[in-house]
């Protein structure tokens, strides 16, 4: 690391040369993805390498499935699922700060209002709204009025 490297790149492979002695040979991807070696990787990253999209909605199902399904609409929402992690790391996180209960009525309250974020489940349990019972709205009746037409004017 913070040394000088040579490149070597062909349509089939990545060549890294430190001092003329190759260090590091990659197949070339293939698509937009890139292609790392784990032993290439920083150990930090290593780690998160090894998380997927099916690890983080086990891990967030044990809080209880609205913790699941948020996160996993956390995950869809974005253009590669590993964009979503570390929202859904710090979603189920939050279990530690407010309980499991909490979190899971948060939740829940988030995919109902479509409130889909990590910040509107924080929001929620900071404020204490995930106690608020939700309200039934009544689909208020039209007044009867001379100028009001109603559905069957249209057909």
């Amino acid at each position: 690391m913070g040394k000088r490297v040579e490149v070597r790149a062909t349509t089939a492979c990545v060549e890294v040369f430190l001092a003329g002695r190759r260090v590091a040979s990659h197949p070339r991807a293939s698509g937009p993805r890139p292609t790392t070696l784990p032993e290439h990787m920083p150990s930090s990253h290593r780690a998160h390498a090894q998380w997927t999209p099916s690890r983080i909605l086990e891990w967030a199902a044990k809080v209880g499935p609205s913790t699941a399904a948020l996160a996993e609409e956390l995950m869809r929402r974005r253009k590669h699922p590993e964009q979503g992690f570390r929202a859904c790391l710090g979603l189920i996180r939050l279990k530690e700060k407010y309980g499991p209960e909490r979190l899971e009525r948060a939740c829940a309250r988030a995919l109902r209002h479509r409130a889909c974020t990590y910040g509107s489940v924080a929001a929620i349990l900071r404020n204490k709204l995930e106690a608020v019972e939700p309200v039934a709205e009544e689909r208020a009746a039209l007044p009867v009025h001379e100028n009001i037409r109603g559905p069957d004017y249209y057909h």
